[in-house]
């Protein structure tokens, strides 16, 4: 069984990992491996090239083509000899890459072969990678794909990780990227519809995966009323069991953010004052990615630090709710969030530390 890591701890073995070891992700399909893997290099100057190997049919497309080379020997005659022309996205510049082979388990026994020199002596028909350069695949792992299965030779080449993104780590790059709010507070209530429910598919059925819920945001992004044909896109995208369950939530979205809550308090509070403990627990989430994310002016930093301390206060006279707002705060997921009370609000970050000690 292999060891199961999330993003964070992705980018640590990404880090401590020499260029020398090749990593294998086993995981599903839309869960943003290509994404996080060129986002984290691309941050270290590096090239990524995605090959899809599954959809490689000859050797070709990798090693490059097969060509006539004319020499002269030491002798003073003419030979020739068989090389060959570097493939597309073979580095001419002699920087180091990071070759990303995804669909490895869905490429074809030749196709396989050659990954097997790469992965062992970074080479291609003779021609080495640049010195530096990192060899990373990934393997879709489960009943539902058509997989090839690989050679224990090749698999033993590989540190394996099964890589598995956390909700709230999506919810964090949900915020970031400015998913819609309503996709956002769907699967924070919702966890189990990100990566899809249980049950079996088969053939075309279409399943809800965490690529596919940055496609319903975009699709009604700046949409106040959902129509019956935003509906048939969504189950498209995602499938009719969570397009109608997303449906369902989106209805029904009136939920204060936090956002809302740090920017506008005066004008929210009052519906915040209704709220059952399961609401204070969506937006105390809330306030945390909101803190964790947000890039804020100076005169917004006062606002939000000032209206943070509002809330604490308020949070006081309401045990339960304080106590899970404190429970969020212990965890290490929202670090920026706890820099900003370090910084901009101290007083809050005391209250919240005493109380932990107090417990």
């Amino acid at each position: 069984m292999s060891v199961m890591i999330n993003i964070s701890e992705l980018k640590q073995t990404l880090e401590l990992t020499p260029s020398t070891q090749n990593i294998m992700l086993v995981g599903k399909h839309g869960i943003g491996k290509s994404e996080i893997l060129t986002s984290y290099f691309n941050s270290k100057g590096m090239k990524v090239v995605t090959l899809f190997l599954g959809q490689m049919a000859d050797p070709g497309d990798i090693i490059g083509i097969p060509s006539k080379v004319e020499q002269i020997d030491a002798n003073g005659k003419a030979t020739s000899r068989t090389d060959f022309t570097p493939p597309y996205w073979f580095p001419q510049d002699g920087k180091p890459i990071v070759l990303f082979l995804d669909e490895l388990n869905r490429a074809h026994p030749e196709i396989l072969q050659t990954v097997m020199d790469l992965t062992l002596n970074r080479k291609l028909a003779g021609k080495a990678l640049p010195k530096g350069s990192y060899v990373i695949s990934a393997v879709n792992d489960g009943d539902e794909y058509q997989l090839t299965d690989l050679d224990p030779a090749l698999v033993s080449r590989f540190n394996i990780y099964e890589f598995k993104p956390t909700v709230e780590e999506w919810l964090n790059w949900a915020v970031s990227e400015h998913l819609d709010d309503r996709v956002v507070d769907f699967i924070q209530d919702n966890p189990t519809w990100l990566d899809g429910n249980n049950r079996e598919y088969k053939g075309l059925d279409k399943t809800a995966d965490r690529r596919a819920w940055k496609h319903v945001s975009d699709v009604i992004h700046k949409v106040d009323t959902i129509t019956d044909i935003h509906k048939r896109i969504i189950a498209g995208i995602v499938g009719v069991g969570a397009a109608a369950a997303f449906i369902q939530s989106a209805l029904q979205h009136n939920a204060i953010t936090g956002k809302d809550l740090l920017l506008k308090y005066d004008k929210t509070i009052k519906t915040v004052e209704k709220y059952q403990l399961h609401e204070f627990a969506i937006l105390n989430e809330s306030v945390f990615r909101f803190l964790e994310n947000a890039e804020l002016k100076k005169n917004e930093k006062k606002t939000v630090a000032e209206n943070l301390g509002k809330y604490i206060d308020f949070l006081s006279n309401n045990s339960e709710a304080l106590a899970n707002f404190t429970t969020i705060f212990e965890k290490d997921t929202y670090i920026r969030a706890a820099s900003f009370m370090v910084i901009n609000a101290p007083k809050v970050y005391n209250t919240l530390n005493d109380y932990v000690e107090a417990l």
